[in-house]
């Protein structure tokens, strides 16, 4: 075969070597280092109290609206080893058969189920204070149920707070929410309930001109000197 092409002319290429890469005199880059995640920023108070070392139950309550529920969760985030128990979630499990409160006194199967909600929120915050952490629960606990609700959480210390914002700045945030909370309830009718038949137990506080933040750190400064409850009866006038 080589000697037919070369009969005719033509010539074999010489097979060239297999090139050789020649490793590069480059250095190495070296590693980078791994960056360190940076917090998350978010909003808070310009002045932050230092945390209560001793475990609680801390019992908010308030009409609707008067910023239980944020300033519940804003709490139980800045203590350690805490819990929010929203008393409301009891009531939202009933599926068929709810009676929910109304201006109406002689609503009994409602008041039933608000002191059988009430019951379950009280042993929830003993039994998670028992395995060790602060309680911060939260619900509409007015009148002569707050007193009740005092005797029911067996676990001490229990401090409990009252948010009282004014009826005008309640409605201010009803309107910028753009959700209501009332159905059958007039802001007003709620307000004179808690500030004429509510016991003045544990620590009152006009929230009207606070953030949930500056709320949130003004009880955690004075809670644990000022809001605590030993009984319905016994216990020091609130403030």
């Amino acid at each position: 075969m080589p000697g037919r092409w070369l009969s005719q002319g033509l010539r074999l290429r010489p097979r060239r070597p297999p090139l050789v890469r020649q490793q590069s005199l480059r250095q190495p880059r070296p590693r980078r280092r791994p960056r360190t995640p940076q917090p998350l920023s978010c909003p808070v108070p310009e002045v932050l109290v230092s945390l209560p070392s001793e475990p609680a139950i801390v019992l908010l309550t308030g009409i609707q609206a008067a910023g239980k529920s944020t300033v519940a969760q804003m709490l139980a985030e800045r203590l350690p080893r805490s819990v929010h128990v929203r008393g409301d979630g009891f009531r939202r499990m009933i599926v068929n058969g709810r009676a929910d409160m109304s201006p109406d006194p002689s609503a009994e199967a409602a008041v039933r189920q608000l002191r059988l909600r009430h019951r379950l929120t009280a042993a929830t915050c003993d039994a998670y204070f028992d395995a060790g952490f602060t309680v911060v629960a939260q619900d509409v606990v007015l009148g002569e149920h707050l007193g009740e609700m005092v005797e029911l959480i067996r676990r001490r210390p229990l401090l409990v707070v009252v948010l009282a914002p004014r009826p005008e700045a309640i409605a201010a945030r009803e309107e910028g929410r753009g959700k209501t909370a009332y159905d059958d309830w007039a802001i007003t009718q709620l307000d004179a309930v808690l500030r004429r038949d509510t016991p003045r137990l544990g620590l009152w506080l006009d929230s009207s001109d606070q953030s949930p933040a500056g709320a949130g750190e003004e009880i955690l400064a004075r809670a644990w000197t000022e809001a605590r409850v030993s009984s319905a009866a016994g216990s020091p006038t609130g403030r």
